[in-house]
């Protein structure tokens, strides 16, 4: 384990890893989280092989708040060319409750509601005791169950923000996970206008409408989260819409990169193609990649394009695995769009050597939206 990973290691340990018995301020969660928003001194000005955000497609440069507005736009309709255009976000959701029950110190409600033009879903809706509009947080991951406690181990999300106050959401492909074709297809699997990935963020989009139309939410403070799968599903949520105050991802590949984990050319995420489908794995002259990811890859496009569309609203990025240290050189890239803003200590990454969450790491995820979210 390299000298930095240890100092960060060790400074996620002093940080309380149970539920706070009495609510914390601002005041007193950023001083446990402030060192991991800042640039290590190592990867200070470090931007990489990447190309520069605050550059136009015509080669003109970014000097200003009102032109990276267009910058962003530009971005924005760049991206949707290549992703595929969303359909129409349901927002006026029909939220059906199938079941309730009490745990603890708020209620579950298992709801179905829409979150494709042709599909349905069903997820759990956590309430916590207490008057008021309060912060919410969107989890996603293979299936709800495991956000709100009930399988895995240190995924727990939407449990643990619930007991710390938040309103939560856990959503998944269950359905699609059981198939093993895991995300979302529109119109369908064998025509797919959408990157499956996109449209996952496109679902989540619909579930944050969900939670804003609650009369317990705060529309203005909900997050999403979610790990590996659900990292990469919670990151293109956040980038692609615009209305998710806060992000948080678990080790999901923030970047392209030839890591078997870090699989954004596989057909469920960016490599969609007509079936019969690539053998999945690595690419290989006998297996090579389909679809959207060989064109990004020839394009010289990266996943730090998307990132920057998240500026101002915070990020955090909890890296194990298969997102090293020096992501900061992609991660530099919106700092730098966030300075253009007048925002600092927007953008944070914690590291861990493995690719799981754990207890440190997770209390790192938990003050971050206490921080950015609470009151």
């Amino acid at each position: 384990m390299n000298a930095l990973r240890s100092s960060l290691l060790v400074g996620l340990t002093l940080i309380s890893l149970s539920a706070p018995t009495t609510a914390q301020t601002n005041s007193e969660i950023w001083p446990t989280i402030s060192s991991h928003f800042s640039v290590p001194s190592s990867f200070a000005g470090d931007f990489g092989n990447y190309r520069s955000v605050l550059k136009f497609d015509d080669g003109r440069s970014v000097t200003s708040a009102q032109e990276w507005q267009q910058r962003r736009e530009e971005l924005l309709n760049d991206w949707t060319s290549l992703l595929g255009k969303w359909p129409p976000l349901i927002t006026k959701p029909d939220v059906e409750i199938l079941a309730t029950e009490r745990r603890e110190s708020f209620a579950q409600h298992t709801i179905r509601f829409q979150w494709t033009p042709n599909e349905f879903t069903t997820g759990y809706l956590l309430i916590p005791d207490g008057e008021g509009k309060r912060p919410a947080i969107v989890t996603v991951f293979y299936e709800p169950e495991t956000a709100i406690g009930l399988k895995g181990e240190h995924r727990d999300f939407a449990y643990q923000m619930a007991i710390r106050g938040f309103v939560t959401l856990s959503i998944g492909t269950t359905e699609a996970s059981a198939a093993q074709t895991y995300a979302i297809y529109h119109p369908t699997i064998d025509d797919a206008t959408v990157q499956p990935l996109s449209m996952l963020g496109y679902a989540a989009a619909n579930a944050w409408h969900v939670l804003a139309s609650r009369p317990e939410v705060d529309s203005k403070r909900i997050g999403i989260v979610g790990h590996s799968f659900g990292g990469k599903w919670a990151m293109f949520a956040g980038c692609l819409f615009d209305k998710f105050a806060a992000v948080a991802v678990s080790d999901p590949g923030i970047m392209f990169d030839t890591h078997p984990s870090v699989n954004y050319w596989e057909p469920w995420y960016l490599g969609w193609h007509a079936r019969p489908w690539r053998k999945r794995g690595v690419i290989t002259n006998d297996n090579p990649a389909h679809g959207l990811y060989p064109t990004l890859l020839q394009q010289n496009r990266n996943l730090h394009e998307l990132h920057a569309l998240l500026a101002p609203r915070p990020f955090l990025v909890s890296a194990g695995e298969v997102d090293p240290p020096e992501r900061w050189q992609a991660l530099n890239h919106l700092v730098q769009v966030n300075a253009l803003l007048g925002q600092e200590h927007r953008v944070g990454m914690t590291n861990r050597p493995d690719h799981s969450p754990n207890p440190q790491s997770n209390a790192v995820i938990y003050a971050f939206f206490e921080h950015f979210l609470g009151e």
